[in-house]
């Protein structure tokens, strides 16, 4: 009988699966990195609690493009400082990403709220161009020019927030106490570049980041990098108090419940 690959992996393979995964090589990506000052109430009305807003309210875009032999990826975050238990870091609003590899592990192993979406960064000479696009929509735009070259950080070790959780079958909720995730990302970076330029947030119904404007830029940078990120659960959150953000990871919420009808293909 010819194997049923469907059928269920041997213990050596899946640990074979393990060790691959273990010992991947660095993988470096050319992005752009935005950082600005948005309106404080703004930054604040998206954090699910028990997140907190930190000290200065920064938003943060991150466009990036990243050298997978033979399969390039594009891959962003549109991302607010936030704080919780001590700990300063990000807490993403929507992670565009060019395949649904990188889309399907980051939601479902970490809780990332990552979406398909369109990924570009554009270099001619010192012109710089990097954009975030959904629905035909580039929400973020960043424009500039290089300006000169910047000296290059220490290894640096940052933080995302995250809720991982899954919709309730019959609709009411959650199937389970959510839990909040700390991703802990060992950064390095081998080239970075000033760039001088704006940042354009566009209206989009399904990616409302124009809720979050720019109020004074901080800084755009154009880098090198690799980084590597292990997660950890920190708490399980309250399913009443993450509710009214559930939003926030679907373009529609009701498409949690368009199961299809049974024995539909």
């Amino acid at each position: 009988m010819a194997r049923v690959r469907y059928g269920a992996r041997t213990e050596a393979e899946i640990a074979a699966a393990r060790t691959a995964s273990a010992k991947l090589p660095d993988i470096w990506s050319t992005g752009v990195v935005a950082v600005w000052e948005s309106d404080p109430d703004a930054v604040a009305a998206v954090l699910p609690p028990p997140l907190k807003p930190t000290g200065r309210p920064l938003v943060r875009v991150n466009i990036s493009k990243v050298d997978l032999p033979g399969y390039p990826l594009g891959a962003g975050s549109f991302a607010v400082a936030a704080a919780h238990d001590g700990v300063e870091g990000w807490y993403p609003l929507v992670m565009p990403m060019t395949h649904e590899r990188a889309l399907i592990g980051g939601r479902e192993v970490f809780g990332e709220p990552k979406k398909l979406g369109e990924v570009t960064v554009e270099r001619d000479g010192l012109v710089v161009r990097a954009a975030l696009a959904r629905h035909g929509i580039a929400f973020v735009e960043v424009r500039g020019a290089v300006s000169g070259d910047l000296p290059l950080p220490e290894p640096a070790r940052k933080t995302d927030f995250y809720f991982k959780f899954l919709p309730a079958v019959d609709g009411s909720g959650f199937d389970a106490d959510p839990v909040l995730v700390h991703c802990v990302r060992n950064e390095k970076v081998r080239r970075l570049e000033r760039v001088t330029g704006d940042v354009v947030l566009r209206e989009s119904m399904y990616d409302p980041v124009a809720d979050l404007p720019v109020r004074e830029l901080v800084d755009i940078t154009l880098g090198e990098k690799t980084t590597d990120q292990t997660g950890r659960v920190v708490e399980r959150v309250s399913a009443q108090a993450l509710l009214p953000y559930i939003h926030q990871r679907y373009d529609d919420p009701r498409q949690i419940l368009d199961g299809p009808p049974e024995g539909s293909a």
